[in-house]
């Protein structure tokens, strides 16, 4: 089996790949049969030459590979015929923009794999930058603080090399007596819990968070069951919300009354209610100053975040009153870290993570006949149309929607 490593074509660049040149050399250590040819590329956080100095194959040699493994949507001019193809294909929720790049994936005859269902049997995800995305979207939402009310400066995460450095950095400031919230205990919210913790800020219970005053910067960490009650005004839990999303109701605007800073690291269902609204935003005793939306569902759960930002251009100001984007220092204005693909921040843990999980979940099933099914269920293309798993695509791909 010859596994390809491509050239992330995307733009904006994204640094990140698959698999490093040290999770090459386990893949060919563990599977003899495994070989592995990487596309030249300049944008790449590992160079060229450190998969050659590891022994790795360095060419353009893709049509010659049986499996393709990139992280961001290929260009489809990029697209070569007749593969296996893995990346994220953001197809799976029917964004408009990627229509036509499913389109030609079938048109192309390729198998599609997306790294968004890579799942195991219980349905949970196998690989996913989540955890960096919650790393990077903490320390960008403390910039983002310091930036507002002009206490610190810190430099932007891109400019680092690691998370050691981003937490060397955090270590260097003091933050105000301000109280965090931060919603989610999966891989975004825990990634971002790191970074709180590595600041050794006090962590609170939901009862001290809403009534206690403090001396020092505090932060609570809350899952869905603490933000959302239910209509009827039984007691629910977690496993009831996920399962009945619509007989819930937001119960977010008690924490945002005593809340300054807010990162958004939970994950969003169809059905659910919004955490907070527009009109919840211009609450006079709505309290949050900036938000850090990890998440980023635009105009979704969490409304100040109308649009998202990039790297280049983190933050921004939302201004509740005209529901406009405003300059984020503006005094009336909530400022809005949104950036959608943070992981891209700090490419050399998130590759080795991220691959590390790869490594783990996904290469062994292309030796052991897919034993546990990983492949079959992120399959979601095969000979010229759409598997049986994603015939909900249908018509999408029809353009019926």
């Amino acid at each position: 089996m010859k596994f390809g490593i491509i050239k992330e074509r995307k733009n904006p660049p994204d640094k990140r790949v698959v698999l490093s040149p040290q999770l090459c050399q386990e893949v060919i250590s563990k599977f003899p049969k495994a070989e592995i040819i990487v596309e030249p590329s300049d944008i790449r956080v590992f160079s060229d030459q450190e998969y050659r100095d590891a022994g790795i194959e360095v060419a353009s040699k893709m049509h010659e590979c049986d499996v393709l493994l990139g992280v961001k949507e290929v260009p489809i001019e990029a697209l070569i015929p007749n593969k296996k193809y893995f990346f994220f294909s953001h197809t799976i929720k029917k964004q408009p923009y990627n229509r036509n790049l499913l389109l030609a994936i079938l048109e192309k005859n390729i198998e599609l794999y997306d790294h968004e269902v890579i799942t195991n049997q219980k349905g949970q995800r196998l690989v996913a930058f989540g955890r960096y995305a919650g790393i990077v979207g903490a320390y960008n939402g403390i910039r983002a603080y310091g930036l507002k009310f002009k206490l610190f400066d810190l430099p932007k995460a891109e400019d680092l090399k690691d998370q050691a450095e981003l937490i060397s950095e955090l270590n260097k400031i003091k933050l105000p007596s301000i109280k965090i919230l931060l919603t989610g205990k999966g891989r975004v919210g825990n990634g971002a819990k790191e970074m709180l913790d590595a600041m050794k800020l006090k962590k609170v219970n939901v009862a001290e968070y809403l009534s206690e005053a403090f001396d020092e910067p505090v932060y609570c960490q809350i899952d869905a069951s603490e933000y959302n009650k239910r209509k009827d005004g039984v007691r629910g839990n977690k496993a009831d919300f996920f399962a009945h999303p619509e007989e819930y109701k937001s119960n977010f605007f008690r924490f945002a009354k005593v809340t300054d800073f807010y990162i958004a690291g939970h994950f969003y269902g169809d059905g659910a209610p919004y955490l907070y609204t527009r009109e919840d935003a211009k609450h006079p005793e709505f309290n949050i100053k900036v938000v850090a939306d990890i998440s980023c569902d635009i105009d979704g759960p969490v409304a100040t975040t109308i649009q998202p930002s990039t790297i280049a251009d983190p933050i921004y100001g939302y201004h509740p009153e005209n529901e406009s984007v405003v300059d984020y220092r503006n005094e009336e204005a909530i400022a809005v870290m949104a950036v959608d693909n943070l992981p891209a921040e700090l490419p050399r843990d998130a590759s080795n993570g991220f691959g590390g999980a790869f490594v783990k979940a996904v290469i062994p099933a292309f030796f052991n006949q897919d034993e546990e099914g990983v492949l079959a269920r992120a399959l979601m293309t095969q000979n010229a149309a759409l598997t049986s798993r994603y015939l909900y695509l249908q018509d999408y791909v029809d353009g019926e929607i």
